[in-house]
């Protein structure tokens, strides 16, 4: 089960959101904590109708607004809540090929963790904006082992059903220990091949069935056959097999571990999670680190509005 922190507000009103939220931007400064109050606790949907009401009834546009009273980190969080998710997730996937050098952590954090159908939709809307199909991008900005994973992901080769097939399965994962444990290098084609083409149910057995082969769990090969972004990416896909919050729990203390913080990450994970699995990621951020996400949050380098803005989301 996922569960979700932001869910639709009950007793929803368009009209009254968007007059309040007009009122707390007009005249003389700026009322976040009424934008606060709306933004970071109606749905995504409810979010499009209030950006509509400000187009179609005061012949403004949201997000422009929101820019031009809002600064910093807290602007982030708010435009960020107040566009389409998948437009969200483009716009990370263009800023991390974009210019010189690549930000291959994002693109694994954004690639290696949605099914096909959420792909696909992640395809369809780049191309429209951009103007550039997705792969081609990402082909040109990646390369090795890891444009090779990224590319059978984007183009949803990876097996549709959520049929298991047990004697399929050991031999896979005989296949996986042969290219990889069982002989002198790495074939890494094979790992590539796997994990990028079959459905999660189907891996949860070769990973099940592979300790069986091998004696060692499918991370412990990983991390001693391949390295770098390609075992970053080989491992989002196992670690999102068995438990995408711990997953994404496990990115969140990255981000604000140590000094400073990761704002774009922490922010792009609390944001885009919060109708799918937020609460879940809490639940496995407290049972890995011992901790409460929101005391992480609260405690690290967040201030102010930005600060309120994420607790917000995270209640």
């Amino acid at each position: 089960m996922r569960t979700p922190t932001v869910y639709p507000r009950e007793g929803f009103s368009v009209v009254e959101d968007g007059e309040t939220l007009r009122g707390a931007m007009k005249g003389f400064g700026t009322d976040e904590e009424a934008v606060i109050d709306i933004i970071c606790t109606r749905s995504n949907w409810q979010r499009q109708q209030i950006a509509a009401f400000f187009e179609e009834q005061l012949g403004r546009d949201l997000i422009d607004d929101l820019k031009s009273e809002l600064g910093g980190n807290f602007e982030d969080v708010i435009v960020a809540l107040v566009r389409p998710p998948t437009e969200y997730l483009c716009k990370h996937l263009h800023r991390a090929m974009k210019g010189a050098g690549t930000d291959e952590d994002t693109l694994i954090e954004i690639l290696c963790t949605r099914n096909n159908d959420e792909i696909r939709e992640i395809v369809d809307t780049y191309e429209q904006m951009y103007d550039r199909p997705l792969a081609e991008q990402m082909c040109s900005e990646t390369s090795g082992d890891l444009r090779r994973l990224l590319t059978f992901i984007v183009t949803c080769t990876r097996d549709d059903s959520n049929e298991v097939d047990c004697e399929r399965a050991r031999e896979q994962a005989e296949e996986l220990y042969a290219a990889g444990e069982g002989r002198l290098g790495t074939e890494e084609s094979s790992f590539s091949k796997i994990l990028g083409h079959e459905n999660f149910d189907q891996l949860r057995q070769i990973f099940e069935e592979y300790k069986n082969v091998s004696g060692n769990t499918i991370e412990q090969a990983l991390r001693h056959e391949v390295d770098g972004d390609y075992l970053k990416a080989l491992l989002a896909v196992v670690e999102c097999v068995q438990s995408p919050p711990a997953y994404f729990a496990k990115r969140l203390y990255g981000a604000m571990k140590g000094a400073g913080t990761d704002d774009e990450t922490l922010i792009r994970i609390i944001v885009s999670r919060s109708e799918i699995d937020l609460g879940s990621i809490k639940e496995e951020f407290e049972r890995i680190y011992d901790k409460t996400l929101e005391s992480m949050v609260a405690q690290n380098e967040t201030s102010g509005d930005y600060k309120r803005a994420l607790l917000a989301l995270l209640r």
